[in-house]
């Protein structure tokens, strides 16, 4: 197994003096050296064989022991230093203080094919970070982790993404539920692959702890690596830099938004400098189309993180890296500047999204009046996202009165549909017929540009945790035939008609189907 090995992280940044693995405040460094814990029998489960091309590796290679052992943390490669990062993040709209990588251990950097790409291993033992934690993670996270981040990108959603699953023949003791019943479960390890994993809150660290030095290396560094079009870091450049963070994270957020994904734990340890979707733990899909829902148990009462409040929470994260680069740029106003901008391009966004999901190519007075009309129709009774705007596609400008029939799959309960509710929808589908009349495109053109952006197929809760369930009992094939799946979510795939529907009545309530905790 042989990959072009770059340490360019560790090389350029400070380190942690202290080389014991003990939980300690780490200050003006980036990162600590620290190796993986050893597991008992590591077993691969799967591997994304996309992301073994991206990294020059081969079908071969990933039958070897070498990878088995390299990517289940048992071997450290020669010319490598495994290292956690060193972060700090707000948590639920409060300063946490230092938070760091307390369940990854980044291992070393691929470049490959003029690309190059952070590897780590999550769930791979303690760090200097884990605080009170393991630093371990079990089978049911692993395969939420790994399947979603490779199904985001299919969907074409920035995102980290994930080269392999393994078990590690260890048992780990979590309580899903943080009410008194731990219990033990399969330990397992994912190698996550990303360009980079460093976070808002791995500025804001250095800003709360007055370490400019260390603030301005890191972000010297992050331009010099990640954003080299914007040239030399200056003042004018870290000024450039926040507004093209604050792009990437609007085009991800409305993304999310477009195609009913809810992160669930938006802390500004999560999210990332890039604007990739990061840390996949309490996500969701939504299942009916609902403006308040969140999976995050934790945020049950307060909602903070909920579907409809994720474009603020994206605003309230800028706003604290703002504050974390403002000793670097030391004036105020170009830093208000670009949160204003997204103030006012994220609802401009969204209506263009909100358009394409509809097939309105042009820009109408009209289109906002339809698309709030919608919005409301959608919560009125549960309605299945996924479904209805796939179905919508099928609609005919000149057949008004076949729309309900054409959504009617998407009811959870048709019985509560009521002929008020009918004749609601009656009349939206009377004025988005008139408005596709402005529209120049064919019926046929529209359902293509639709079912483009309209996934057919998304990684919905319940499939999870069949996968969960079914690999509990050590048969794997269905994480495989997900992961096939959702390389295509916007093709028909006849074939795979069954996972085209409503979320299954018993999965309504069920742990890890509809809400679920941080616990990994």
């Amino acid at each position: 197994m042989k990959l072009n090995i770059k340490n360019t992280f560790i090389e350029k940044l400070p380190a942690d003096p202290v080389l014991d693995n003990s939980r300690r405040q780490v200050k003006s460094a980036c990162f600590s050296y620290v190796r993986p814990k050893q597991t008992a029998d590591p077993k691969l489960i799967h591997v994304s064989d996309d992301m073994l091309k991206n990294l020059g590796l081969t079908e071969a290679d990933s039958k070897s022991t070498d990878f088995l052992n390299v990517f289940s943390g048992n071997t450290v490669m020669e010319n490598t230093k495994p290292y956690a990062m060193c972060y700090g993040g707000h948590q639920f709209g409060n300063w946490a203080g230092q938070l760091g990588d307390g369940r990854a251990i980044n291992l070393f950097e691929v470049e490959h094919d003029h690309k190059q790409w952070v590897v780590q291993l999550k769930g791979a033992g303690a760090t200097p970070y884990s605080r009170s934690a393991d630093g371990l993670a079990v089978l049911r996270s692993s395969i939420r982790e790994y399947l979603c981040s490779e199904a985001m990108h299919h969907l074409g959603i920035a995102t980290t993404r994930a080269l392999s699953l393994a078990l590690t023949g260890d048992e780990v003791m979590r309580d899903v539920l943080y009410n008194g019943n731990a219990e033990y479960e399969k330990g397992a390890v994912v190698s996550r692959i990303s360009p980079s994993f460093i976070r808002f809150g791995s500025f804001e660290i250095f800003a709360s702890r007055q370490e400019t030095e260390t603030l301005k290396t890191l972000v010297d560094f992050t331009i010099n690596h990640h954003f080299p079009h914007l040239g030399t870091p200056s003042k004018t450049v870290y000024i450039a830099f926040f507004n093209e963070v604050v792009q990437k994270t609007l085009s991800m957020i409305v993304d999310w938004q477009r195609v009913g994904f809810v992160h669930g734990v938006m802390n500004t340890d999560n999210m990332s400098i890039l604007g990739l979707t990061i840390d996949y733990g309490p996500y969701g899909w939504l299942e009916g189309f609902e403006e308040g829902w969140t999976p995050n148990t934790t945020d049950l009462q307060q909602k903070r993180y909920r579907y409809g409040n994720q474009p603020n929470i994206g605003l309230w994260n800028l706003y604290q890296l703002a504050n974390a680069l403002y000793p670097l740029i030391e004036e105020v106003e170009p830093l208000e500047d670009a949160l204003n901008q997204y103030r006012t391009e994220f609802p401009k966004a969204m209506a263009q999204m909100m358009r394409g999901k509809i097939g309105l190519k042009t820009n109408d007075h009209s289109d906002k009046a339809i698309i709030q009309n919608l919005e409301t129709l959608l919560q009125l009774t549960e309605t299945d996202m996924t479904i209805f705007f796939r179905n919508l596609a099928a609609f005919k400008k000149d057949k008004p009165d076949e729309g309900l029939e054409l959504i009617k799959e998407a009811f959870y309960t048709p019985t509560e549909v009521t002929d008020n509710i009918k004749q609601q929808w009656q009349d939206w589908f009377q004025h988005y017929a008139t408005r596709l009349q402005m529209e120049t495109v064919s019926d046929s053109e529209r359902k293509k540009a639709m079912n483009a952006i309209n996934p057919k197929y998304v990684l919905r809760n319940y499939m999870a945790q069949l996968a969960i369930d079914d690999a509990d009992k050590g048969d794997y094939a269905l994480i495989d035939e997900l992961y096939q799946l959702l390389k295509k979510p916007y093709s028909e795939q006849p074939e795979n008609e069954k996972w085209f529907t409503k979320r299954p009545e018993w999965a309504r309530h069920k742990v890890g189907c509809s809400m679920l905790s941080c616990s990994s």
